[in-house]
């Protein structure tokens, strides 16, 4: 499986599955690095990270229905998660209304949304894209170098 970063001029299909799994689309940019993995038939799968100093948001985590169950969910969030590493971050939050088990079987656990730092709460998808019943996670990352 080859996990490669997607551009800006590919935000249109990124938007298309990530609408197609039910994520929000309202807030897309191109300040969000997102990974994604292709086939004959376009994108299976794709993961973004938003940076806001030393940490990340993780956002949008999406798999085409046909390749669920195959591994591709948790092969693109390690790779997020070494590219962190690798970017020296020391955490990253996500915020999720349906997968909070099999982001806790990768080692994210829960938080109040009131311990999540300023600088995450003030990102779009916090104050306002995603409910304020979403569970708030977080994992810490061991920096490269560090």
């Amino acid at each position: 499986m080859n996990i490669t970063p997607l551009g800006a001029d590919e935000l249109p299909e990124v938007s298309a599955l990530l609408g197609a799994n039910g994520l929000p689309i309202a807030d897309l940019s191109p300040a969000i690095r997102f990974l994604g993995v292709r086939d004959r038939v376009g994108l299976e799968g794709v993961v973004g990270v938003e940076r806001h100093g030393e940490l990340g948001l993780l956002r949008s985590l999406a798999v085409r229905q046909d390749r669920r169950e195959s591994g591709l969910g948790s092969a693109l969030v390690m790779e997020l998660e070494r590219l962190a590493a690798e970017d020296r971050l020391s955490g990253l939050y996500l915020l999720t209304t349906t997968a909070e088990r099999f982001f806790a079987r990768r080692g994210y656990a829960r938080v109040a949304r009131e311990d999540v730092p300023t600088e995450i709460r003030q990102t779009s998808e916090f104050a306002s894209v995603c409910p304020s019943t979403a569970v708030v996670m977080r994992k810490s990352i061991h920096r490269s170098g560090a």
